[in-house]
């Protein structure tokens, strides 16, 4: 086991290009920590995983792990186990013999190795396995081999790198569960990249958002949810998405619904706008507030998903989270809406956000 720790580290693909692949990250993985590295295609998040393992150079900065300096040191020598999202299994071996290649190309002895890999499958519940090739496993079996060819070298940091992406949507609930049950069994550094925000929000002790190359925040899943740092993370954390709309002020009161947002403590810059968040869940029916005219509805079976055109003391707010600008909003599935439905609502006070329109940064 070991810390982690990006100090300004930067990948650059090409000197033309307009910005690095990763941009001077900074970030310190404690100890026996799971996290994990989320953001949209092309965010940097898999480039940065693979620095770690030193399958990517690293262009400026450096990488730590353990507190040794391994910028420049290649992946076999940085006691660190990479699992892929194509499970990468030799097909012409046994799950046993998968399990033990690596150990073998090390020397380790023989009584070691069966010893590992026994231990390895009892804890991934797969001792009738062993003796199977690759092709006579399910996908979920395939990634767990996968995962024990990677326990049984005892790394000091697990790279898991979209391991759940080629399963099936019930497969990935159950094996996600399996994943964060292992490493908090064994304990082990594990940075874990995804692209699948139930991924990221159920399984990490916290979560890194990526965007352009750029970290945007680290935090705990809570603390990310309930106060993202800027409007990249506002929209991308949570789904449906939170709306957002750029709201023009000319006094140090803004009122959306029948809501009264405060804007006297705030400092725009002299710009006439201002950024406001509402997540789904957070709007309440109110007799007088915001006009909204259902469009489309979702029936989850214990929730419920309406979109639609909010209508706000007569102007029609567009929220930029969503194509057509509509506003998205989580309901009762007890009550039954249908399209054209017309009700009024307003944010909870308390749960509303404000970013700057000018540097998207966190307000309140």
């Amino acid at each position: 086991m070991a810390t982690v720790t990006f100090d300004g580290a930067s990948r650059i693909y090409s000197k033309d290009a307009e910005r690095p692949a990763v941009d001077r990250l900074n970030l310190d993985i404690s100890d026996g920590e799971f996290l994990v590295l989320v953001g949209p295609s092309g965010c940097g998040k898999s480039t940065s995983l693979r620095m770690l393992a030193g399958l990517e150079p690293t262009d400026r900065g450096s990488i730590r792990i353990g507190g040794k300096d391994v910028t420049g040191v290649s992946p076999s020598d940085r006691d660190v186990a990479m699992v892929f999202q194509n499970y990468a299994l030799y097909p012409n071996m046994s799950v046993a013999q998968n399990m033990s290649f690596a150990l073998e190309n090390r020397k380790v002895p023989k009584d070691q190795i069966k010893t590992r890999v026994q231990e390895a499958a009892k804890i991934l519940q797969m001792e009738d396995l062993l003796d199977r090739k690759p092709a006579n496993l399910s996908g979920g079996q395939r990634q767990r081999v996968a995962m024990g060819r990677a326990i049984v070298r005892e790394p000091a940091v697990f790279c898991m790198d979209e391991p759940l992406s080629n399963l099936d949507a019930k497969l990935r609930v159950s094996t996600r569960a399996q994943i964060s049950n292992l490493q908090r069994r064994l304990g082990t550094t594990t940075v874990y990249v995804t692209h699948d925000q139930t991924e990221a929000m159920t399984m990490g002790d916290r979560v890194a958002v990526l965007n352009a190359g750029a970290l945007q925040q680290v935090d705990t899943t809570r603390e990310i949810y309930d106060r993202p740092q800027n409007v990249f993370v506002a929209g991308f954390i949570g789904s449906p998405a939170m709306n957002i709309y750029n709201l023009a002020h000319t006094s140090s009161r803004l009122t959306l619904g029948s809501t009264r947002i405060n804007l006297a403590n705030y400092d725009f810059d002299g710009a006439q706008s201002v950024t406001v968040g509402v997540r789904p869940e957070d709007w309440v029916h109110t007799e007088e507030g915001a006009e909204f005219t259902v469009k489309h509805v979702e029936e989850l079976g214990n929730q419920t998903y309406l979109y639609g055109d909010l209508a706000n003391s007569g102007e029609n707010l567009q929220s930029t989270t969503r194509m057509g600008g509509q506003t998205g909003m989580l309901v009762s599935a007890r009550r039954d809406y249908a399209i054209g439905d017309t009700f009024h609502v307003s944010p909870d006070p308390d749960r509303v956000h404000l970013f700057s329109s000018t540097t998207g940064e966190r307000l309140n």
